[in-house]
């Protein structure tokens, strides 16, 4: 049987962090788009259709919690995951959360920002 780890605990702690870098629909959507490959920040503004500076801001936090990685190409920087199994794990958060979308969408003690 695992241990269990109390709340306060430094990897729980951790854990919670890492999925409240995955809860924002942009970040996500950036991982998603990152899962297929590498790209810049242009492509990743055309693709996902959200202004720069936003785009910047949101890749700074992935950047800094060590879910992506940037690297020159040329003149620019492009993008990509620094871990293999994100795809994986983005795969199994989208097919859990398209089974419970109903409660999801109905939780009260989630907030709106949620959406």
């Amino acid at each position: 049987m695992a241990t269990v780890l109390a709340p306060g605990s430094a990897l729980l702690t951790a854990q919670a962090r890492f999925f409240q870098v995955l809860a924002d629909p942009t970040r996500l959507a950036v991982l998603g788009a990152l899962a297929q490959g590498e790209h810049s920040v242009a492509e990743l503004v055309d693709a996902l259709g959200v202004p720069r500076s936003r785009l910047s801001n949101h890749l700074a936090c992935l950047r800094w919690c060590e879910f992506v990685q940037g690297r020159r190409r040329g003149r620019h920087v492009v993008y990509g995951l620094r871990d293999e199994r994100l795809p994986e794990l983005l795969v199994a958060a989208a097919d859990l959360a398209a089974e419970q979308i109903d409660q999801l969408g109905s939780c009260a003690r989630l907030g709106p920002e949620w959406i």
